[in-house]
């Protein structure tokens, strides 16, 4: 097996599992960031500096790796969410540029980098990624999109006027026009992916809220602890299952 196979292998196949995988640790990565940020009161700047280190020390681990291995693959993303969390809440509320203007931010510097990788590798795909830049762009994009789908549920909870159930019913439906397209309309299929993972990220991030905030706020009221807890056992489960999924299928 060459190292251009070996890359390839090292992506998660996308399936429905992937999808519900993604939501979860997207969700977790919102009510996570959000309780060592604001729970424990270590506060945005400090929080995102220890978040990004921690994913900075899993990327080099998965970027070494020759193999798909679910929890490494896994505890990448779930360290973008939680950095992507705590950054855009140090973006729009210490910086102060707000939701609207730091999604604005965001979303350009999502489009560059998607731009770019596709200009530099000729695909955007995610099914074939060969080559180390590749998969440089591939976490760079996931990293940025998540970030993005912090401030954009922040402004569709709190400056939208639609609260947290409006705002996850919001990108629900929208997500759910993205599948109808895929089955139904010829929009290419790498389009469509980075169309529902960047919106997965926001319906995370306004479901995340709606987990944790009070009940007169508009939440159920889990907390940040519970709802972490909660949301860390689930994904714990759901990467044992593909795990084990795996190894039947290498032995098969």
């Amino acid at each position: 097996m060459n190292m251009n196979t070996e890359r390839a292998n090292k992506i998660a196949k996308v399936t429905l599992l992937f999808w519900i995988m993604k939501i979860c640790a997207t969700t977790l990565g919102e009510t996570a960031g959000d309780l060592l940020s604001m729970t424990m009161n270590v506060g945005y700047g400090t929080s995102s500096a220890i978040l990004l280190s921690i994913f900075f020390v899993v990327l080099i681990v998965q970027l070494l790796v020759k193999r798909y291995i679910p929890v490494l693959y896994w505890s990448v993303i779930l360290a973008t969410s939680t950095a992507g969390t705590t950054m855009s809440d140090y973006m729009d509320r210490t910086l102060g540029f707000g939701y609207a203007t730091g999604s604005l931010l965001l979303v350009t510097i999502l489009i560059a980098i998607l731009c770019l990788w596709y200009f530099s590798e000729k695909s955007l795909s995610v099914s074939n990624i060969q080559t180390f830049k590749g998969e440089i762009f591939y976490w760079t994009a996931i990293l940025f999109s998540n970030t993005l789908g912090t401030a954009l549920g922040d402004f569709l909870a709190d400056d939208s006027g639609l609260g947290f159930g409006g705002g996850a019913l919001l990108i629900s439906s929208i997500l759910i026009l993205v599948i109808l397209a895929h089955y139904f309309t010829k929009i290419s299929s790498i389009i469509l992916f980075w169309i529902a993972f960047v919106l997965t990220r926001p319906f995370g991030a306004t479901f995340g809220d709606l987990l944790t905030k009070p009940v007169e706020k508009g939440g159920i009221g889990f907390g940040t602890m519970g709802s972490s807890l909660v949301l860390f056992v689930i994904l714990i489960i759901l990467i044992l299952y593909e795990s084990l999924k795996q190894r039947k299928s290498s032995v098969a």
